[in-house]
């Protein structure tokens, strides 16, 4: 089952609080480039952050790695 979360201000403290320590320092690295987390997705076991800055789109895995050209499906 996919779980997600869209963002909206009260969210932000829910999103961060989802995070591992190893997405935390990369969420924090990619927001000294301009991205803001937007939502963090569930499937399985395993939670991917995503982050937007402007047209551009992130993902942060379970291990925190970086991909900045991930192939995330967006729900309208």
């Amino acid at each position: 089952m996919i779980q997600e979360r869209r963002q909206t201000d009260k969210d932000m403290h829910y999103f961060w609080e989802e995070l591992n320590l190893a997405q935390k320092f990369s969420v924090a690295e990619l927001q000294r480039f301009g991205y803001e987390l937007w939502f963090v997705r569930q499937q399985h076991e395993q939670k991917m952050a995503v982050l937007i800055a402007g047209n551009k789109m992130a993902a942060i895995d379970n291990e925190g790695q970086i991909d900045t050209e991930p192939n995330v499906i967006l729900r309208h």
